[in-house]
């Protein structure tokens, strides 16, 4: 979701180039096949992999590597199908290996994906709940604080909760049915990004006094709040590829959270609107760039 996640992958550069599924290689079990998804950063990212390959027949179980970019993708006869999903959701994938694999590896590569989910499952309720209360929160009082900071970074948080709540929403629900939820998140985020962004230009032309201890006080609080995440996800983060992500997740809304705090000191000392502009534009155009990943998801 957020561009920022990048910067914890920056020496990562390089990619393989893709090489054609051969369907002769498969065998009756099923067949194991590593992508590079260069531009996989965050839960968001993984979710769309996960919702592009759903609908796939037969059932694909998929095991994740995000900080180092990598997707496994267990499956039967659905190579080429397989292949075509991963480069539709336009995060640069390419095929760097497959191996036949047998009928038992096959099924216990699944039961283990469904069980990691059942975990995380919870995990992720607990982390929509923080993030969708401090959205309501600090949009509140960006508003009255005058603070394009704290509005643009309560997006940030309802972007986290659209991911989680689409990702929870998910289960039990046809393809067109998630595709849908998550284009509806998508522009939902869309609409508040350019709402803050908009914010940012009135409040440049027509000025602004944002109270600075209002700033600091409520980012940091959502500093807490997403420190309070990272230690819901660290229990999990060495099992599951999904909470891996998460943690890079969090860990950059931190820096975002420290980025309003900074910003409010910063009008605090120097008396200028122009550091909670400066920060309110950024997390804004962040938000409108995860937004833009979110809709190029296709069925």
């Amino acid at each position: 979701m957020t561009e920022s996640c990048s910067s914890c992958c920056q020496g990562d550069t390089q990619t393989s180039k893709s090489q054609p599924f051969d369907e002769r290689t498969i065998g009756g079990s099923g067949f194991v096949s590593e992508f590079r998804v260069p531009k996989m950063d965050c839960p968001s990212e993984e979710g769309m992999i996960r919702m592009a390959l759903d609908g796939v027949e037969p059932k694909v179980a998929l095991e994740f590597d995000t900080p180092n970019r990598k997707v496994r993708v267990y499956h039967g006869d659905n190579a080429r199908l397989v292949e075509q999903k991963m480069k539709s959701v336009g995060l640069g994938a390419t095929l760097e290996s497959s191996q036949p694999v047998s009928a038992d590896q096959l099924t216990q590569a699944t039961q283990s994906a469904h069980q990691e989910e059942k975990k995380e499952a919870i995990i992720l309720k607990w982390l929509l709940t923080i993030n969708a209360v401090m959205f309501c929160i600090e949009i509140t009082v960006g508003w009255w604080a005058q603070s394009t900071g704290l509005i643009a970074d309560s997006l940030d948080m309802f972007a986290d909760a659209a991911v989680y709540g689409v990702a929870l929403y998910a289960v039990g629900h046809s393809v067109k049915m998630k595709v849908r939820a998550a284009h509806f998140s998508g522009w939902l985020q869309v609409i508040l990004a350019l709402g803050a962004l908009s914010e940012v230009i009135r409040r440049f032309i027509f000025g602004s006094d944002p109270a600075s201890s209002l700033m600091m006080g409520f980012g940091l609080l959502a500093l807490i709040a997403n420190v309070t995440c990272l230690l819901l996800i660290s229990k999990n983060r060495d099992g599951g590829a999904h909470m891996k992500a998460s943690w890079i997740f969090s860990a950059n809304d931190v820096i975002a959270n420290l980025g309003v705090i900074l910003a409010g000191g910063l009008v605090a000392w120097t008396g200028s609107r122009y550091p909670d502009l400066v920060i309110g534009l950024i997390i804004g155009l962040i938000v409108l760039s995860g937004a833009r990943r979110i809709l190029k998801l296709k069925s």
